[in-house]
Formats: C-alpha cells, structure tokens, sequence
C-alpha cells in the first residue's frame, strides 16, 4: 500500500485529530513539517510538502485536511507523477467571511483538474465550506466526493477521535489507486 503524508490545516492537528490518531495507528503515514502552523505561507508550505515527497521510496497518497487541500491545489502541476493521489478533507471556502486572515496566500486555488486522483469528502454542515462549494471545487478539480454526513469541519472540535469511517474511505481510496 502507498505511504502517506499528512498534510493539516492551519494550527496544525492536535492529539485529539483524526489525523493525529491515525498516523499513531499506521506507521506508513507521516506528518510533513512546514515552518510555521499558525501563520502559514504558501511557498513555505509547498517547499515542506516537496522535501516529504522527496523522502518517499514511492509516490505517497497525500491526507490532507482544510488549508491544506488548498496547498495540494496550488501544487498540483508540480505533484504530478510525484504522488498516488490526494484524500481532501474539509476543503475550505477562501471567499467566506470564516476565512483565516492569516492564511491569504492561499487564495485563488486552481480551478483545473488535479494531474492525479482526488476525492473529496465534504460535511453538510462545515461552517469553513459548504456543501456546495465543496461540490465545486470536486468538480473543477476532477475529483471524487463523498458526503461524510453533520460533521462540522472534520476536526477534532467534532469529537470524531480516530474517525474509522473516514478511515476506511481512505484505505478504500488507496486500495483503487492499486487497480
């Protein structure tokens, strides 16, 4: 099965993330490192995500969630033949006045296909993206979505611990990369 790199949102994931517990649980996943969580940069963050490529025996499937599924937008092109695909989580709407300030830079996503499979997975009630736009951009991306059903932002204010659900979406996201 392909390696994977957690990519999270701005603030990083805490202890109490699903992505937090899954890299605990899987020693194929692994966090890449940008320079700041809090106050993110889009060129820091594209530099950080090509060292973690960098460092995988083969290309990896990016587990990205919120301000990162916008970062593996940006990079798209150049991720192209580097990565398996990008499991998406909670794709936020850069116009919504919910916006993090401090993440500007990510602004203006691409709206293209992505050079590599994608799914989406999306909340009905995401008070960072709607339903809708997270539609969208599935679409303009070329990706797969999935409806997880009211999980807020799909992080841990959402209380979803090691979130299996979501969980065996990736496994089965990864298992169709192999077909």
């Amino acid at each position: 099965m392909a390696a994977g790199i957690v990519l999270p949102g701005i603030g990083g994931s805490g202890a109490d993330h699903w992505q937090s517990h899954w890299e605990a649980a899987d020693p194929t996943l692994r966090r890449f490192q940008p320079g700041d969580w809090d106050r993110p940069d889009l060129d820091n963050w594209q530099a950080a995500l090509d060292t973690a490529i960098a460092r995988s025996q083969e290309p990896p499937v990016l587990v990205a969630h919120s301000l990162s599924c916008l970062l593996v937008a940006h990079a798209g092109e150049r991720l192209s033949g580097r990565i398996a695909g990008a499991f998406l989580v909670a794709v936020p709407d850069t116009q919504a006045p919910a916006f993090p300030a401090a993440a500007a830079g990510f602004r203006h996503p691409p709206h293209r296909p992505l050079p590599f499979p994608a799914l989406v997975l999306a909340s009905t009630d995401d008070p960072f993206g709607s339903l809708d736009h997270a539609r969208q951009r599935a679409h303009a991306w070329g990706a797969g979505l999935v409806t997880v059903g009211a999980l807020g932002h799909i992080n841990a204010a959402s209380g979803l611990g090691p979130w299996q659900d979501g969980r065996m979406l990736l496994d089965a996201f990864r298992a169709g990369l192999r077909s």
